[in-house]
């Protein structure tokens, strides 16, 4: 195994699926504001980031590579292993759509967030949650 295979190995097992910077961002900001929630709830498809039971809201933190931001575009920035990139962001954008479509039929109101968006506009992040979450509540 070269050096450079051996990093991105070792870089590919540090990324993580939960509790990343961005959700941690949004979870913090949603706590100060008073909001309680559930996190990585795994009674829900697709095991959503952070969840208002009350008022069935799942929220989704996305990051930008592994959910295929801008995908038409980023898919050809992918230079090596192609054949199995390619197919596993497609299949997680798949993925994230039957899952948004499953909550939606069982009453649940999706919301999904890019990773860049939380790091860059925290604050616009959490008035979308808080909004839905008093537009539900008023139901």
């Amino acid at each position: 195994m070269s050096n450079t295979r051996e990093q991105i190995s070792r870089n590919m097992r540090s990324n993580k699926s939960k509790d990343t910077k961005p959700e941690i961002m949004l979870r913090k900001e949603l706590w100060q504001r008073g909001l309680r929630y559930r996190k990585n709830y795994k009674y829900l498809s697709g095991k959503p980031d952070i969840v208002f039971l009350g008022a069935k809201i799942a929220v989704f933190v996305d990051g930008s590579m592994w959910h295929g931001y801008d995908w038409e575009h980023t898919k050809n920035n992918f230079k090596s292993n192609r054949n199995y990139w390619i197919p596993k962001i497609e299949g997680n954008r798949e993925r994230d759509f039957e899952v948004t479509q499953d909550l939606i039929e069982l009453g649940w109101l999706v919301l999904r967030f890019w990773d860049f968006d939380i790091e860059n506009d925290l604050n616009t992040c959490a008035d979308k949650v808080e909004r839905a979450l008093k537009n539900r509540s008023k139901k």
